[in-house]
């Protein structure tokens, strides 16, 4: 029986290994080596990189060490270089305890490198995994970058990684009035592209500062590359990609990256989001609503420190469930019932969302996630989930004209 048992766990593993270097398993850009470590060869790199830099079992940052690429700078986004932050935490520079190279935070005051930063740079790296939602500030923090490269005159290379959420394009499209950090371009709340396809889109709409353009066609006009993508392979907006790393520390598994885009709205409200629980955007609720619906109580732990009503005692939803039975639920579309019922059920409505000290409710929290101030007051006056996605139907229909000029993937 035990000769059974190990034979049958020796073959497991024989399987698993293979399926691991199957020729038709989705690679992302970093593990093409072939395509940008020889442009590499020999300059001076500026990487920016957090946890999910991954080539296989290795950070991109220890590969590229261990090739002989000299990796001058490393720049950080949210959550930090190692990905460990809180939301919105802010992580100021140091010196990477691993491999002893500066580390300089690109979140906070600070978005993009500076030409200090850049002095000793030949030559920029891009290599974070995005999960495809406009309010995920790593596109955000993509645009600051390239404008940094360009504006620099120095060459940019992205290396592209899978979209989770490439699948469908759902949500309203940002009003610029409405631009932020967490919503800088008019593009929906999914988008459907890959951050390689997104940085793309950026210089065919000019949608970088008009210095980066203009620095971008004379770098051209060199006969410079200014910017190249290193694609994924075997990927499809079919393939359904489960991260093999969390990208944050509150999208811990591919049912809270699905839920995500949903379920995000909260955090524009006096709700628990699910941050402090086992599955954040998952488990949603307040102390106010009726004590029949589902109980969690938020708790610190890492990566959220201090989560929205923490200690309380909550009631609400738990949505968590399979990957794929969730994303068969969702129907290539964003779920706003949630937040529709939440607001219907709970009693103090003026609280319900999260305002500045100012009372404005077009500077709040919800506006800047929504990227208008007309969700807001769609919830608020009891108008149906249908009606609403209708009015987003014209933005959707043009920005999918836009973005169907830089999609690689088919």
């Amino acid at each position: 029986m035990r000769k059974f048992i190990v034979l049958v766990l020796l073959t497991f593993t024989m399987l698993v290994s293979t399926a691991q270097t199957a020729p038709g398993l989705v690679q992302p850009g970093a593990a093409n080596l072939d395509q940008y470590l020889p442009l590499l060869k020999g300059k001076r790199v500026g990487l920016f990189a957090n946890q999910t830099s991954m080539v296989g079992d290795e950070h991109l940052v220890d590969l590229l060490m261990g090739k002989g690429i000299k990796v001058q700078l490393i720049f950080g986004p949210e959550h930090g270089f190692r990905g460990t932050a809180d939301a919105g935490e802010k992580v100021g520079n140091y010196v990477d305890e691993k491999t002893g190279i500066p580390v300089v935070s690109l979140y906070g005051p600070k978005r993009g490198p500076s030409k200090e930063d850049l002095e000793n740079i030949d030559l920029l790296l891009f290599d974070i995994q995005d999960v495809g939602v406009r309010f995920y500030t790593f596109i955000s923090s993509l645009e600051a970058y390239m404008e940094a490269a360009f504006i620099n005159q120095k060459p940019l290379i992205l290396l592209d990684r899978p979209n989770p959420n490439i699948h469908y394009v759902d949500g309203p499209v940002l009003d610029t009035a409405f631009r932020s950090f967490i919503g800088m371009q008019q593009v929906p709340v999914v988008y459907g592209m890959s951050i390689g396809e997104y940085a793309q889109m950026l210089v065919g709409e000019k949608w970088l500062k008009p210095a980066a353009i203009k620095a971008y066609g004379q770098m051209k006009g060199e006969g410079k590359q200014p910017m190249k993508i290193v694609a994924c392979k075997n990927y499809s907006r079919k393939s359904v990609y489960d991260l093999p790393i969390k990208p944050s520390p509150n999208l811990p598994n591919l049912s809270s990256i699905y839920w995500y885009p949903s379920t995000c709205f909260f955090e524009g409200t006096v709700l628990s989001e699910g941050r402090g629980t086992a599955a954040p955007f998952q488990i949603f609720g307040h102390p106010s609503l009726p004590s029949t619906m589902y109980a969690f109580t938020p708790k610190a732990m890492p990566g959220a420190n201090s989560p929205k009503l923490k200690d309380q005692l909550c009631y609400g939803w738990n949505v968590s469930g399979e990957p794929a039975s969730i994303r068969s639920r969702l129907n290539n579309q964003l779920n706003l019932s949630y937040l529709i019922e939440a607001y219907r059920l709970f009693p103090a409505k003026e609280k319900f969302f999260i305002l500045p000290k100012s009372g404005d409710a077009r500077a709040s929290f919800f506006n800047k996630l929504a990227g208008n101030a007309t969700l807001m007051e769609q919830i608020k006056t009891g108008i149906a989930e249908d009606e609403i996605r209708k009015s987003w139907a014209p933005g959707l229909m043009a920005f999918k004209k836009i973005r169907a000029k830089y999609l690689i993937y088919r």
